[in-house]
């Protein structure tokens, strides 16, 4: 047994408990059975551990850390899941570093040395483009990872965060063909991302499920923010034949279609149904509330953060990848498509 002051893996280790468990009962947290913080007291009192001089003078201090990549911190949709990992990583007594890429999506060598150097016990990546070279950095440092929304298809042992994006691109567009739409158009992410292509994917198989061809002129890409939407909706909207729908690839996307409607002088849904994809804290409160794919993103943010707490403290994560169910949620901004517009009403 080292003379030097034990660290708090040493302290778990002994006790039988997670690294996460130790820095609760150090911290004072109340979430911990009288009987484990019994046996993590009795290792501290024996091992003559002491907290930071800050930590004794009552001054709340955690003591170890964990990272969080994300692509993009100016939308809900990142902040959403920021919060969430916030709450967890919180709640286990350790700090959260944020790192946000500005749509660089790759990791560079030298942001994972000062990930090394500050310590980091492991790493959240969320919309990272994560290539071989990256997991062997990480793996070669024995860095835990977990990745949430994969740009690509989850590596195989690489811990995944991902949700039903095809179920969802199959239910909004199913719910347009069974109010009689038959022109319906889709908006896209970036055509490389995985979601992107998921949702479009399960738009054509909707499609196919009612019997109407996919046309090519109707499928369109671009990013995921309002200007996205709004571009390519304009360019939808000045079709010859335009579309009585579209299912935009996220909500802020279905924003900025409300917007090329309104330019066009069309009403939503009277002239111009809209479905979105995430639900995000302001689809409620557009006008019309907007129907939409519910992405369960809190949990997606909260179950990566459990999920890299567990392989931080050693323990076996049950799987690699857990999907997470999409679920629609309709509103004011589907209806029937008008008669002289988007083909003829099914009966």
């Amino acid at each position: 047994m080292s003379s030097s002051r034990p660290t708090m893996a040493e302290i778990a280790k002994e006790a039988q408990v997670a690294v996460s468990t130790v820095s609760k009962v150090l911290n004072g947290h109340t979430d911990v059975s009288v009987k484990t913080r019994q046996a993590v007291e009795r290792v501290i009192a024996r091992r003559g551990y002491q907290l930071p001089r800050a930590a004794r003078s009552g001054r709340r201090r955690r003591i170890e850390l964990v990272d969080l990549v994300i692509n993009e911190l100016d939308s809900v949709w990142g902040l959403s899941i920021l919060n969430a990992v916030e709450q967890v990583v919180e709640e286990a007594g350790l700090w959260l570093v944020v790192t946000a890429l500005h749509n660089r999506q790759s990791l560079t060598r030298r942001w994972v040395e000062s990930l090394l150097a500050r310590g980091s016990r492991g790493v959240i990546l969320v919309l990272s483009e994560l290539g071989d070279r990256d997991i062997q950095d990480l793996r070669r440092r024995n860095l835990p990872f977990v990745v949430v929304d994969a740009v690509d298809r989850p590596l195989p042992g690489v811990p995944s965060i991902g949700v039903t994006n095809h179920a969802g691109g199959y239910a909004a567009t199913e719910h347009l063909t069974a109010l009689g739409h038959r022109r319906i158009a889709v908006i896209g992410g970036p055509e490389q991302l995985l979601c992107t292509r998921a949702r479009v994917a399960g738009y054509r198989a909707a499609l196919e499920a009612a019997g109407i061809p996919v046309e090519r002129q109707l499928i369109r890409y671009g990013n995921f923010h309002r200007d996205g939407g709004l571009s390519a909706a304009e360019a939808l909207l000045a079709l010859p034949d335009r579309p009585s729908a579209v299912f935009a690839g996220s909500d802020q996307h279905a924003v900025g279609v409300y917007e090329a409607a309104r330019r066009a002088g069309l009403s939503v849904p009277g002239d111009l149904s809209v479905v979105g994809f995430d639900d995000l804290d302001f689809a409620e409160w557009t006008a019309p509330p907007l129907t939409t794919v519910r992405q369960p993103l809190h949990e997606m943010g909260a179950t990566a953060a459990r999920m890299l707490l567990r392989a931080v403290n050693g323990e076996q994560v049950a799987s690699s990848h857990v999907e997470l169910t999409t679920e629609l949620v309709v509103r004011e901004s589907t209806g029937p498509p008008p008669p002289t517009a988007g083909g003829t009403r099914m009966r």
